[in-house]
């Protein structure tokens, strides 16, 4: 983007982070909601918790700073926040729930962000910037060559500095790190983490705005269905397609890798337990960063989907006005035949299209089923007064939820994520599909429940059938990940 005069003008009148710099309320809100959900990383609040830890700030304020300081109640700031005209909140509604929720925006993070920039740091790091540049200009090299004998002289020359490193550390020189480089390197990686959890607020805001513009031309569209879809459909395939659409699955599909999240978690644990990584005083939350971005990455998910959801209501929107002119069409003609039905016009008054022949070719005739042939016994019943009980006619197989949970539990002590199909492998369905459902509700805080997207399991089980013989039915359901919580 280039700075002149008049883009700067645009900006400082329309972006809200802008916006926000210039209020006179700017201190109260970016501290406010720096705390509410950055510092903790919290995606959605409720209104009424929301409204009542601004309420308990406002109060300690007027409490040092005089009553008149903010005289309005914490109810009319938020809704001014989430205004048009400032844009700081996004106030929205989630499907089955009657109190709104509220978000910051992607601009208002990116304010409170060159807040947190200005303040002065002890201690800059240049050496782990200048690496990561160098190995990235290396791989993008390496990864653009196109000649196989540079190719191959790349990897030769790898695999001698790999030689050379392992025939160090065998004889004693493991080169280890000095804590200024461990700081700077884990600086490095804090701000990076962060800045990547930051974009999934930003790429999930352009989906939302892409469902907006989705809404709307649905609302004003005036000609047919093909051709609307065939809009919609492309725009979202365009956007799949994209840079963005392209490096946000690539990252996705390695996020959701149990090995990588394995290796990534162990890795992090052992670096927060050094002696110099603890002198920094790091946040905790950087050791479960890996959930805080797999959390992240599931709202973004959700608001893609909204499109079809969209897509689909219009169609069933669409269907039932189509009905609708079918049976006013119907009741139309009922109407004009009653009315003549008493006095026939002469001449032709109605014309019928001519009705089209009937074929039915022989081989989509349905073949023959034979039926079940049930054998009575003759026998003669003899009327007594036996003492029956009756309760076992209204019982009924009830799932264990708590067992479910403890196969689940059972399962993650072993790896760190488990998906439904591996939890079922390990422990075979014994009730059917009310087990299955039973699992897709699970969720406590000692582990959690993420369905995939677009990636489907087939869970089977066995049914008694007839003479003793066993039937195998399957269910296909979406993929659930479960992974652990924050008690594991």
């Amino acid at each position: 983007m280039t700075l002149d005069l008049s883009t700067l003008e645009i900006l400082r009148k329309r972006h809200p982070g802008w916006r926000l710099l210039r209020s006179d309320h700017a201190p109260l809100v970016a501290s406010f909601l720096q705390r509410a959900f950055l510092a903790s990383n919290v995606r959605t609040i409720l209104q009424a918790d929301l409204v009542e830890r601004l309420d308990d700030e406002l109060y300690a304020l007027r409490e040092r700073l005089g009553s008149e300081s903010f005289p309005r109640s914490a109810k009319d700031y938020l809704e001014e926040w989430a205004s048009p005209d400032k844009g700081w909140l996004r106030r929205f509604y989630v499907r089955g729930e009657d109190e709104p929720r509220f978000d910051i925006t992607p601009a208002t993070e990116k304010a409170i962000a060159w807040l947190e920039s200005l303040g002065e740091r002890p201690f800059i790091g240049t050496e782990s910037r200048l690496l990561s540049i160098f190995e990235l200009v290396r791989r993008l090299s390496e990864g653009s060559q196109a000649d196989p004998e540079k190719r191959l002289a790349d990897l030769h020359r790898k695999r001698a500095d790999i030689d050379a490193e392992i025939a160090r550390v065998q004889s004693g020189d493991l080169g280890l790190l000095d804590d200024t480089s461990l700081r700077d390197g884990f600086q490095q990686l804090e701000r990076s983490a962060r800045e990547l959890l930051s974009d999934f607020r930003e790429v999930e805001d352009n989906f939302r705005l892409l469902d907006r513009a989705t809404r709307e031309r649905i609302a004003l569209w005036d000609q047919g269905k093909g051709a609307l879809l065939d809009s919609i459909l492309g725009e979202r395939d365009a956007i799949a397609d994209s840079d963005q659409g392209r490096s946000f699955r690539a990252f996705w599909e390695f996020l959701l890798s149990p090995r990588r999240q394995e290796e990534l978690g162990d890795q992090l644990d052992r670096l927060m337990e050094l002696p110099a990584i603890v002198a920094t005083e790091p946040d905790p939350r950087l050791r479960r960063i890996h959930y805080d971005w797999l959390e992240a990455g599931d709202h973004a998910q959700h608001t893609v989907a909204q499109l079809s959801q969209q897509l689909r209501r219009f169609l069933d929107d669409k269907a039932w006005f189509e009905n609708r002119r079918i049976m006013e069409i119907l009741h139309g003609i009922e109407a004009h035949a009653l009315g003549v039905r008493d006095a026939i016009p002469g001449g032709e008054f109605m014309k019928v299209d001519e009705m089209g022949a009937d074929i039915v070719l022989p081989m989509e005739l349905p073949l023959h089923t034979p039926t079940a042939k049930v054998r009575l016994e003759d026998l003669v019943l003899a009327q007594g007064d036996g003492d029956i009980d009756a309760s076992a006619l209204y019982g009924r197989e009830e799932v264990d939820r708590e067992e479910l949970a403890g196969r689940v539990r059972r399962c993650l002590q072993a790896r760190g994520q488990s998906t439904l199909a591996q939890v079922v492998e390990a422990y075979p369905l014994e009730r059917g599909l009310a087990e299955v459902v039973t699992y897709l509700q699970l969720g406590e805080d000692r582990f959690r429940a993420v369905v995939v997207d677009g990636e489907f399991d087939d869970l089977a089980w066995a049914v008694p059938g007839p003479v003793g013989e066993e039937r195998v039915r399957t269910a296909r359901v979406p993929r659930v990940l479960f992974s652990r919580g924050t008690e594991s």
